[in-house]
Parts: structure tokens; C-alpha cells; sequence
């Protein structure tokens, strides 16, 4: 797709949560070149040492964003879906990207050109400041993975779930809904086997902490889950 200029496309992108309550002009300038694209589930979208160009703002859709340790094992880092956006660190230190990207589901993305976020963060204090937030909270989410490394499998999975909630959740009547992921995300996220992973889900669902349909997960009470853990 060209750079858009049409009101509903523009409408699209200004709806992304790291624009709200910036200098309307300061927003227009920021996305006058950038590109909506919608791709495929499972597709690479950016690959380890990639030269950052872009900054992407993820517009609905989902995304995970993994590494390999040393002995070649994939290891996701984060999931992240409508709201968030990534890129931006290979964007700041004009360095090559550092993790690879691939869709989950079908999404749609804003890509920004580096230049222009980077003057955004430059002209707005208050974009900077978002940012500065927004990578806080991502750090906050790996310390507390990396100190339940060493807890048993029940935690583990309760804390991967409530991680997904705290970034991706979106409460309904009867909870917060998080996406239903492939169990293999979740060992990858957990750092559990796929098979641990299921045996946990299912005694969660019988303790009725998560409700599992198809596509979503719910979690009728966050607390509950939380107390789990202790």
C-alpha cells in the first residue's frame, strides 16, 4: 500500500494509543509517510541484524518476537498485539535489530520511517516520555520472568498468563481476555515443555482461574490467579 492520505486510513493510525493526547500537527507530521500493510499470520516480518528503518505500530493483529539461546533454541521474548508498537530500540541506536519478528495472525501494521519517529521524540517531550514508559514496563516483565525461572511449573504458567494480561488484556463481562495461544508459545514464553504447559492449563481450567474457548482465554479473576502463585 502507498502512503495513505485518505481520512479513514489516517483515522486508523491516529488511533494507535502512543499518538493520544500529542499536538494534533505534531501527529500529522509524524504519520505523513507512514505505510499500512496487513500480513499474513506467520509470516517474518524482520529478521536478528536487520538494519532498523522502520518503526512499527501494530494496528490489530498479533505479533511474537523471539531469539535463539546458545545451544539454537527458539526463545520468545514478548508477545505483543493492537496498541503496541516495535522497532523502535534498532530505530533509536541505529544499530541492527536484535530480535526477529513473526506474525501470529493476520495483522495489520503502521510502518513509520526511523527519521520520523525519532523527530517526533525529539519536538514532543511527551512522546518521549511514553516511550520511556512503555520500554520501562517491557523491563519490568522480563526481571520478574527471570525470578520465577526457578518456581514450579504452576507458577510459571499463571505468570506468563497475567503477563499477557497486563500487556494485551481487554476486560470484558466476567473478566480479562487474553489471546488463547499456541501451547508451544507458551512453553516458549514459560520456559516449560509443551506437555507441562498443557497439564497446567487444564488443572488452571478445573480450578476455574482461566476459561479457555478457541481463540481467547479468560481470567474471571486476576487476583485469584496472582494468590496462586504465592
Amino acid at each position: 500500500m502507498d502512503d495513505f492520505h485518505s481520512r479513514d486510513e489516517q483515522q486508523v493510525i491516529r488511533s494507535a494509543p502512543f499518538f493520544e493526547g500529542l499536538p494534533g500537527d505534531a501527529v500529522d507530521r509524524a504519520i505523513n509517510h507512514v505505510v499500512l500493510r496487513t500480513h499474513p499470520a506467520n509470516q517474518v516480518m524482520l529478521l536478528e541484524n536487520d538494519w532498523g528503518n522502520s518503526v512499527y505500530f501494530i494496528l490489530s493483529g498479533w505479533v511474537k518476537i523471539r531469539t535463539y539461546n546458545l545451544d539454537g533454541k527458539e526463545v520468545t521474548l514478548n508477545i505483543v498485539g493492537k496498541g503496541e508498537l516495535f522497532g523502535e530500540m534498532a530505530a533509536l541506536d541505529e544499530v541492527p535489530r536484535s530480535t526477529d519478528v513473526i506474525t501470529l495472525t493476520t495483522t495489520l501494521i503502521g510502518n513509520m520511517p526511523s527519521q520520523d519517529f525519532v523527530h517526533l521524540l525529539s519536538a514532543e517531550p511527551k512522546a518521549g516520555i511514553r516511550l520511556a514508559k512503555l520500554m520501562g514496563r517491557r523491563l519490568r516483565q522480563v526481571n520478574r520472568r527471570l525470578r520465577l525461572r526457578e518456581s514450579d511449573s504452576m507458577s510459571r504458567v499463571a505468570d506468563v498468563i497475567l503477563f499477557l494480561a497486563e500487556g494485551q488484556g481487554i476486560k470484558v463481562e466476567g473478566g480479562i481476555e487474553v489471546p488463547n495461544l499456541p501451547h508451544r508459545e507458551l512453553s516458549s514464553l514459560s520456559g516449560l515443555a509443551r506437555e507441562t504447559v498443557t497439564r497446567v492449563l487444564s488443572k488452571l481450567e478445573k480450578k476455574e482461574l482461566i476459561v479457555r474457548d478457541r481463540d481467547l482465554l479468560r481470567i474471571p479473576d486476576l487476583q485469584a490467579l496472582e494468590k496462586m502463585m504465592l
